[in-house]
């Protein structure tokens, strides 16, 4: 009784490489209508029990369905059923000559488990699934272009807001992540959101005092931090905080009136996508 004979096919976009049992040497052809009916003619008078391939993005479509009009036993497997299959019997190197035997190996061990080949796709069913496979790349790509344009964004609005002196990249990075609000709100809102905005605390004997309280007590510390730089280094800031001082202000009240103004300022840098500019932060 002759041997039964199994088929491997590696595919590529161009061509295809082929083992057969019994012959040592494998060979190519073309990936094309000429190469797959050269390959047809080939093996139908060889009748194998099975025609392995594995899939390659689609390039094995075509063939695939040639073998099977042409009235011989195909199958389709997934990449990795054949790369675990060459791994088990020592197959490390990868070439097109080790892929085409290890797939050709992997057919004879699928028939003598009674492995039957799933029905190949029609033509309005390969066409469905090519239009699904299409959406989940292009909903992959807007995901990712949201996420390019979210980056460039943040990446504008570091570089405006470090634009002001006293604020560096903590306090811009610190800004983005926990006040995405900045530039979307009005003054009294911005400041009341992260708790600098002084409230009344009428009791008892307490009158005529304001406290903070509340709010966003990170962002309250990096602009603790800019606000005590920019009293030294940036010349509005500077002012304001010589002024109050001058007035009889305590230095405490004085800097959460700087990071007060400091918060303000960033928020309409923020709203109007304005660098720093000296006439407008004193304007505010």
């Amino acid at each position: 009784m002759s041997e039964p004979v199994y088929v491997g096919i590696d595919v590529a976009k161009r061509t295809f490489e082929v083992a057969t049992t019994g012959q040592a040497q494998t060979f190519s052809l073309g990936n094309d209508e000429a190469g797959h009916a050269q390959l047809c003619q080939l093996l139908a008078p060889l009748s194998p029990r099975l025609v392995l391939l594995e899939a390659t993005g689609g390039y094995e479509q075509d063939l695939a369905l040639a073998l099977s009009a042409a009235g011989l036993r195909v199958s389709v497997i997934n990449p990795r059923q054949a790369r675990d299959f060459a791994r088990c019997m020592g197959k490390l190197a990868k070439t097109d000559r080790i892929d085409t035997q290890a797939l050709r190996g992997f057919a004879a061990l699928l028939d003598a488990q009674g492995h039957e080949p799933r029905m190949l796709a029609d033509e309005q069913q390969r066409e469905l699934t090519a239009l699904v496979v299409r959406r989940r790349q292009l909903v992959a790509m807007l995901v990712a272009e949201r996420q390019r344009l979210a980056l460039a964004h943040h990446a504008d609005l570091a570089a405006l807001l470090t634009s002001v002196k006293g604020v560096g990249p903590t306090t811009a990075s610190t800004l983005l992540a926990q006040l995405p609000e900045l530039g979307q709100l009005n003054r009294k809102q911005i400041t009341s959101l992260v708790g600098l905005a002084p409230i009344n605390r009428d009791s008892g004997t307490l009158r005529g005092q304001r406290h903070i309280f509340g709010g966003r007590a990170d962002v309250r510390r990096v602009l603790f931090v800019a606000a005590l730089v920019g009293t030294r280094f940036n010349r509005v800031l500077k002012a304001f905080y010589a002024r109050l001082l001058a007035a009889g202000k305590p230095k405490k009240v004085a800097l959460l009136a700087c990071m007060h103004k400091l918060l303000v300022i960033l928020n309409a840098i923020a709203r109007t996508k304005s660098p720093w500019r000296n006439e407008l932060a004193e304007a505010v």
